[in-house]
């Protein structure tokens, strides 16, 4: 089998999941997958070596200022007449299919060309009644047509009794020995906004990922990182809890490896103002709606968290988009939710909020 994955790049959750897929995609000699990237300046990506040659378009994007989804912005910077040409260049001919993380070309090329197209993103989760905070019609349309497909795989940290899949967390990001140190990854908010919410509390040490900073640097208890994979993630295993906005990839991480979560979501996202409210309601975050130093001061006296067994080999997934069998999704995201492992507090606040 051929396929076409095409992911949205605003942000890195997306690339972050595709990463996961495209190393156990590697391991097969039944399938050969090319990547496509759209929705971020080309040299803004770092660590995209596991996609070999991959793809990358203009395609949509979202502009935010000071925490805040830019809406008048964000439609400014769509270049329709270069969409709709992107959309007609691509060639899916040599693909039996299109997987697609929230990326728009490869999505309406695929129904240009009748191409079978499988979403699988955390946003096909929204299709499905689970726990939603601040979105309105624009939201709603949005979601049914930025990318739009024949199958629906949404993945969230909950089933809610829908056809939805756990997240796919790799095992290479497995607890290590917690340190005191909090890491920071704020990439909406400005780095002085930042250091005004952090410098009071001197007592801590603080460990920023910022997209603004060229090279690391100390500022006091505060320590300035360029964003890099494999530093963030070691910084992550060692922390002791983790100041963030509501995105759902590295929620997901720190779920899996048990860190304290502290969210300031993006306002004008409701995706993001979801995510929050779900962890919010199952007890597994604070959250701060401003940059508010008494906030951070309540979470650094919160206890640490249980972690959460998400699986880490999506093994079982590319055997069922192989198999061709699409339309039993249920029977797929019963097998995924089989290897979960839940604390026992947790499952039961899960099974409250599940729809009779």
């Amino acid at each position: 089998m051929k396929i076409l994955y095409g992911v949205q790049g605003t942000g890195n959750g997306h690339t972050t999941r595709a990463r996961v897929m495209a190393r156990a995609f590697a391991q097969r000699n039944d399938v050969e997958v090319d990547y496509l990237f759209s929705g971020r300046d080309a040299d803004k990506y770092f660590d995209m070596q596991v996609f070999a040659d991959y793809q990358n378009r203009r395609g949509l994007t979202f502009v935010h200022r000071q925490g805040t989804i830019d809406r008048w912005q964000t439609l400014r910077s769509v270049r329709p007449v270069q969409l709709l040409k992107d959309i007609r260049a691509l060639d899916l001919s040599p693909y039996d299919l299109v997987l697609n993380d929230f990326e728009p070309i490869s999505a309406w090329a695929a129904r240009r060309q009748q191409r079978p197209c499988i979403s699988i993103s955390h946003q096909a989760s929204f299709t499905h009644n689970v726990p939603r905070q601040g979105d309105n019609l624009a939201d709603r349309l949005l979601m049914k047509y930025f990318a739009p497909a024949d199958i629906y795989l949404g993945v969230h940290w909950y089933h809610f009794g829908h056809a939805i899949m756990p997240p796919f967390v790799e095992d290479e990001y497995e607890k290590g020995d917690s340190g005191k140190d909090i890491l920071v990854y704020l990439p909406f908010e400005a780095v002085g906004d930042i250091a005004t919410l952090l410098d009071p509390i001197s007592e801590v040490n603080f460990v920023c990922f910022h997209p603004d900073v060229d090279s690391a640097y100390q500022q006091g208890h505060i320590r300035w990182q360029r964003p890099c994979k494999d530093g963030f993630h070691e910084q992550l295993k060692c922390a002791a809890g983790v100041i963030a906005n509501g995105g759902f990839e590295l929620s997901s991480e720190c779920l899996k490896l048990g860190k304290k979560l502290l969210l300031k979501p993006l306002h004008g996202q409701f995706e993001q103002l979801s995510n929050v409210l779900t962890l919010e309601q199952l007890g597994l975050c604070q959250s701060m709606t401003t940059l508010d130093t008494e906030a951070v001061e309540n979470f650094l006296e919160m206890a640490p968290a249980e972690p959460i067994g998400f699986p880490s080999d999506p093994q079982i997934l590319i055997d069922w988009l192989i198999a061709g069998q699409w339309q039993d999704t249920a029977g797929l995201c019963r097998q995924l939710w089989q290897q979960v492992d839940f604390p026992a507090p947790l499952q039961r606040r899960l099974e409250a909020l599940t729809p009779a």
